[in-house]
């Protein structure tokens, strides 16, 4: 296929993703559902083309996950992450240990797989989707009382780097039969990931706002160009040091939106677009990567799971990490153990495995197709009906 066909489709397919958006809207579908809806509708047969590369779905979805982190971060104030960064770290580093343990055994339990299979699933799914909890607050334009919001949106934007860490090391563990993995060893590499992240995104965010401050760039649109160097040297300049890039993309957003003075709003905006167009072209070709005649037969299988993580192992992950902050409302609990909204972010990381060739990894691939719908609609919809009744609305 030309190159020609292949940015016309792309474009027809973005195009008309962001036109089913704002009816989409209206009727409360998240945007994630109509743009995957418009890949899955295209690319497994019904018009002549079927689309089936992991490696490519992995690379793009991994792209555009940093850009949506990195933007994340650029539209964090710095207060926020000084309210949030306890109660937040805390969520997004032990609740997802506790999250993958808790389902993890009562899946292997009550169903009989493997406990490393399950385990496998259970970090994949394990972390909240910054794109998703970004997105459903920002459009309902929900303010919740005991920044409860904030933590939310820091925890979202923090808890990919350890699910990650997690997937990658228990997949290395699949594909070695009988390769045992020490605590020690994922405590090391978790320290490394976030120490060198920490490290290269905020020293190369420090010198861009260094730079940008003291060069007066008469051409404002330069800035935001400018920008987009300083978060490529960031972020893969810190994973190719052994940082973990999610983190590093995140710190590198939350230093630059912080400190750059001038061209500030003209580089958001320019940077919200490009988040835009990355979470339409993941989510688009995430949809032609899935093939429905396959979901089929997970569908059953895959309820289970989803129930138990959203009503069992989340809400219990996070009233254990409360236990720490014992000044926090029973309402706060009560909420943010019931959000843990999930979105792209689990159906990537479940192509890590895939593309790697786990064994029975597309089984995995599909079963968190069907955790997502389900988070979607039930923790989704629950979001501003559930803050209303806990009173945690500042209207209210």
């Amino acid at each position: 296929m030309s190159y020609q066909l292949v940015l016309i489709g792309i474009a027809a397919l973005v195009g008309v993703g962001i036109l089913l958006h704002h009816p989409s809207r209206t009727l409360g579908i998240p945007s994630l559902l109509i743009f995957m809806g418009v890949g899955l509708s295209i690319g497994n047969g019904e018009f002549n083309f079927v689309y089936d590369d992991l490696a490519l779905t992995s690379l793009v979805g991994t792209i555009a996950l940093n850009i949506i982190v990195f933007v994340g971060g650029l539209n964090t104030p710095m207060s926020n992450v000084r309210v949030a960064f306890k109660e937040g770290g805390v969520l997004s580093t032990l609740g997802v240990l506790l999250t993958t343990g808790i389902l993890a055994v009562l899946v292997s339990t009550l169903m009989g797989y493997p406990l490393l299979y399950c385990l496998l699933f259970a970090a994949i799914v394990s972390s909240t989707d910054a794109a998703a909890v970004f997105s459903i607050l920002q459009s309902k334009k929900l303010k919740l009382k005991e920044q409860t919001d904030t933590i939310l949106e820091f925890e979202s934007a923090t808890n990919d780097p350890v699910a990650l860490i997690l997937v990658v090391l228990l997949t290395q563990v699949a594909l070695t039969s009988g390769t045992s993995m020490a605590a020690m060893d994922i405590g090391i590499d978790l320290v490394v990931q976030i120490s060198v992240a920490l490290l290269i995104a905020g020293g190369v965010g420090w010198l861009s706002v260094w730079l940008l401050n003291h060069i007066k760039l008469e051409e404002y649109g330069l800035i935001p160009v400018f920008l987009l160097c300083g978060f490529i040297l960031a972020t893969y300049g810190a994973e190719f040091l052994g940082g973990n890039i999610l983190l590093a993309s995140y710190v590198f957003g939350v230093v630059v939106g912080n400190g750059v003075k001038r061209g500030r709003e003209v580089s958001k905006h320019f940077f919200n677009s490009v988040s835009w167009l990355a979470q339409a072209l993941m989510f688009i070709v995430l949809g032609l990567q899935i093939f429905p005649q396959q979901l089929y037969s997970v569908f059953w299988s895959s309820l289970v799971p989803a129930l138990l993580l959203v009503f069992v192992a989340r809400p219990l992950a996070v009233q254990l990490c409360y236990l720490l902050f014992p000044s926090a409302s029973w309402r706060k609990r009560l909420f943010v153990s019931a959000i843990g909204l999930k979105g792209a972010t689990p159906i990537v990381f479940a192509l890590i495995p895939a593309a790697a060739g786990v064994p029975h990894s597309m089984t995995i691939v599909n079963m968190v197709f069907f955790v997502v719908l389900i988070s979607v609609f039930i923790q989704g919809g629950a979001i501003e009906p559930l803050a209303k009744k806990l009173r945690l609305n500042e209207s209210n």
